[in-house]
């Protein structure tokens, strides 16, 4: 099994590593592969509806984004990290989701999602809930814990301070790690759950 984790923060050092790290401590201890992307820090540009992924299979911006889809479509679960900037995630980080979502078009289904959230005090639950999103319009599973998932700190390594928050961290990847073995013992049993032809209506017609 393997865990891709993206960071969304421009450091790569700080609280959201922190927390994003704890989880990866009980991944590695049931044998789960992780790997960490540094995705905040990076110069990722917006989507611009052009529709070359339609056709090309990939995004017409060839970065970080082009690079991650392999990896995303080959692992099991995909944890997202962000710091709150006024109750949203990092521009940057929605960026690069946009895409990596949209110019994607491998099945997404029952791969396990879970979002992180880092913040001094407020916008916490905003956030977590936006990037639950991009899980939730993709069929798949959004990994819970004890607690919304969510540390708390300001300053770098404020978040190590957090114990409830790094608790609800561990929690999280040992739900998520349950997740993603449970399914895939369903999947050598039923397969994936069958998909009718998508029906797409639009307000204006």
């Amino acid at each position: 099994m393997k865990v891709l984790m993206l960071n969304g923060s421009p450091r790569a050092h700080g609280n959201t590593s922190i927390a994003l790290s704890e989880m990866e401590k009980i991944f590695t201890e049931k044998g789960i592969e992780t790997e960490i992307i540094q995705v905040g820090n990076k110069d990722i540009r917006g989507c611009i509806a052009c529709g070359t992924c339609g056709k090309a299979g990939k995004c017409v911006f060839d970065d970080l984004v082009n690079e991650t889809a392999p990896k995303f479509e080959a692992c099991d679960g995909l944890v997202v990290g962000s710091p709150v900037y006024y109750a949203s995630a990092n521009a940057t980080l929605i960026a690069f989701l946009d895409r990596l979502f949209y110019s994607s078009h491998f099945d997404k289904t029952m791969k396990v999602g879970a979002s992180v959230v880092v913040a001094r005090r407020g916008g916490l639950s905003a956030t977590f809930d936006e990037l639950n999103k991009y899980f939730t319009i993709t069929g798949m599973p959004v990994a819970s814990s004890q607690y919304w998932n969510s540390v708390h700190g300001r300053e770098p390594g404020e978040a190590a301070q957090d114990a409830e928050g790094l608790q609800t961290m561990r929690a999280l990847a040992r739900n998520m790690a349950f997740l993603m073995e449970s399914i895939a013992l369903g999947k050598e049993k039923y397969g994936l759950p069958e998909k009718e032809p998508f029906c797409r209506t639009n307000f204006i017609r």
